[in-house]
């Protein structure tokens, strides 16, 4: 049956930034299609531990801070994660920071920190992951790209950088991996209710701008990418390798 190559049961997902938010929710989808849950967060909350739970999965909170993770951390993370659940299946790349300001007078600071978190960690930690899933016969990857892997955005430079390297390292590493069994590929969100983009629905004239543009004239929500996830993680996305998926309401049609 078809349904069944969507079943993740018996299945590890390690996913960042899963405290809220769209990395809470694809947690949860996750869980609810079979899979037990690392939760990998710079804060620990509670909500996600009790959703996967009461989906009668097992749930594993891991404490890290990205900014400060050296590589060698990230090893230690997914080698926790194997030791205690026996292996790991899935890795979502979700966990990210953004910071505003006109690009004349973007800080070092800044750009350093947003490429960091958003680029360099998704890398080693993709290849933390990979390194088990090679020796254990395959795996999923699926990282977090934006609107911003496409466009340009507006005083948003070092994000920008950020997800156009990730568009293409998510390609770089399935030409790598496609051949081991490991599917690497992205979900593009569009303009989510999130904290990310909470200044943008402030802000009258932007909000009004962006929704007029939505062809689904409405913001997405985290639970619009629930069904994404799942596939992507699933037996049933087994022959893509590389693709990024745009979940946007429509926005790149206009």
């Amino acid at each position: 049956m078809i349904l069944d190559q969507f079943k993740l049961d018996n299945r590890v997902a390690l996913v960042t930034g899963a405290s809220r938010g769209l990395g809470q929710a694809m947690a949860l989808a996750l869980a609810e299609a079979g899979a037990d849950i690392v939760a990998l967060d710079r804060t620990v909350r509670e909500g996600t531990e009790a959703a996967v739970t009461a989906a009668g999965r097992r749930f594993l909170q891991v404490q890290c801070d990205l900014r400060a993770a050296t590589a060698a951390d990230l090893n230690d993370i997914v080698g926790q994660v194997v030791a205690q659940f026996g292996r790991i299946d899935i890795l979502v790349n979700n966990a990210g920071i953004i910071r505003r300001s006109p690009a004349i007078d973007y800080s070092e600071s800044d750009w350093n920190d947003v490429i960091d978190v958003n680029l360099n960690k998704v890398f080693l930690l993709s290849q933390a992951a990979a390194r088990p899933m090679v020796q254990q016969g395959g795996g999923k990857i699926i990282n977090i790209a934006s609107m911003l892997s496409y466009q340009g955005g507006i005083t948003v430079s070092a994000y920008t950088a950020a997800k156009h390297g990730l568009a293409g390292l998510t390609r770089a590493l399935a030409n790598e991996w496609a051949s081991k069994n490991i599917n690497v590929n992205a979900i593009a969100p569009g303009y989510m209710a999130t904290d990310n983009t909470a200044p943008l629905r402030e802000d009258e004239n932007r909000a009004t701008s962006i929704l007029a543009r939505i062809p689904a004239a409405r913001w997405g929500t985290p639970e619009d990418l629930m069904g994404t996830v799942v596939f992507l993680a699933s037996d049933a996305a087994r022959y893509m390798h590389g693709s990024l998926v745009p979940v946007d309401g429509g926005w790149l049609n206009r």
